[in-house]
């Protein structure tokens, strides 16, 4: 079974035979075979003198290296029941975040699969960078077995072939908003196949102003936000678009005074605005205005940063956000009052100034129905094998028991 669909593009291998990929044995998950190649892929992005340029590949590289895979293997393989990858897994990765294909890759390989993944439609270098270390990796004779095991595709939403590669994959997994969702789900699977999909998501960013307020190195704590955020447009489902203040409120107008100018600060430096993106925070702060009277724009000189002041938490809050540096916040009297709020659609929970042990309490009593992930400022884009609250080595593999 050649694929032989005239609109898809194959970036690797140089042409694509379904039934070498269908005839691949799983492997276990970690194998030594994978651990090496992923390492050898950290040490070739290194060698590219492009990588300087995207902090996200040098972050996938980091990744990638022996030491990090191994200790990941520790945490991931503690128990002896026997595994083997699942097959072929079909991932569709979003036109919004370049490196997400290569996570969501290694993901499979580690979990024992064989992959194949379709990139964005969109053209970016981070992805050439990746895709060209690994045709370097498949000349070399080591690291072919792993090599056959991968697919990289680009093709647009008319293209069949969405279809095909559905019919013949054992997982996929799908990274995008929920319509995106909807519309690959008209493609059928297999019987015993299954979707793993990562939907679109809420974030918000929690911060005590007890603490900040004497924090040394706030300017630190503020580029973090700032790469949470900005790097990506808010567009990531890990973005904050709330920000909550906890502390009394003397220390919360210090702390917003200390925090938000030296944002702009570095939004001013670092962030070139698109003119539509001054449009629409203006149309979604007018949006939010007609649904809640109970709000406030805080002024400012330009439209770098928006902060929309809220006199109470509504619950549909999640409802209202923009791009580009658009943020409510607000001054809550403890974190109980995000049980009110929290829903299926929230993801991440960004913070500074709170202990890990508030949080594990927070959610054994209040038992919130969102929010996977608890991490420090500045950690958001931070991938993790434990993904929206799915262990992707568990789901990705097979455990077979033996009585």
């Amino acid at each position: 079974m050649n694929i032989d669909i005239k609109d898809i593009n194959i970036l690797f291998p140089d042409s694509l035979n379904m039934d070498g990929f269908l005839k691949q044995p799983p492997m276990t998950p970690f194998s030594d075979e994978v651990v090496k190649y992923l390492n050898a892929l950290s040490i070739q992005l290194n060698k590219d003198t492009r990588i300087k340029n995207y902090p996200d590949v040098t972050t996938f590289s980091f990744f990638c290296r022996k030491g990090n895979i191994l200790q990941l293997k520790n945490t991931f393989m503690k128990s002896k029941s026997l595994a083997l990858g699942r097959g072929i897994v079909f991932h569709i990765a979003p036109s919004n975040l370049p490196v997400n294909f290569a996570f969501s890759l290694i993901s499979g390989l580690l979990s024992g699969n064989s992959n194949i993944v379709r990139v964005s439609s969109k053209s970016f270098e981070q992805v050439d960078i990746i895709i060209d270390a690994i045709k370097i990796l498949s000349k070399l004779e080591r690291h072919r077995p792993v090599s056959k095991r991968l697919a990289i595709v680009r093709y647009n939403r008319n293209s069949e072939g969405t279809s095909v590669f559905s019919s013949i994959c054992d997982v996929r997994i799908i990274w995008g908003g929920d319509q995106t969702i909807k519309q690959v789900r008209n493609n059928e699977l297999p019987p015993r196949s299954f979707d793993l999909t990562f939907a679109d998501r809420y974030s918000i960013c929690v911060i005590n102003a007890d603490t900040f307020v004497s924090e040394n190195h706030s300017e630190k704590v503020v580029m973090g936000f700032y790469n949470d955020s900005y790097l990506f447009d808010q567009n990531a489902c890990t973005s904050p678009h709330l920000l909550i203040w906890l502390g009394n409120k003397r220390n919360v107008v210090d702390s917003q005074n200390i925090f938000w100018p030296l944002l702009h600060d570095i939004v001013e430096s670092k962030y070139q605005l698109q003119s539509i993106l001054s449009v629409d925070k203006l149309t979604s702060f007018y949006n939010q205005a007609i649904h809640t009277n109970k709000i406030k724009r805080i002024n400012a000189e330009d439209n770098l940063l928006w902060r929309v002041e809220l006199k109470e938490l509504p619950v549909d809050i999640d409802n209202f956000r923009s791009k580009g540096g658009y943020f409510s916040e607000y001054h809550a009297s403890s974190l109980k009052e995000l049980s009110t709020i929290i829903n299926r659609k929230y993801q991440t929970l960004s913070y500074y100034g709170i202990k890990k042990s508030d949080f594990e309490n927070f959610i054994k009593k209040e038992e919130p129905l969102g929010i996977d992930r608890f991490v420090p400022i500045g950690r958001t884009t931070d991938f993790s094998l434990t993904w929206d609250g799915y262990n992707l080595i568990d789901v990705l593999s097979r455990k077979i028991e033996i009585i």
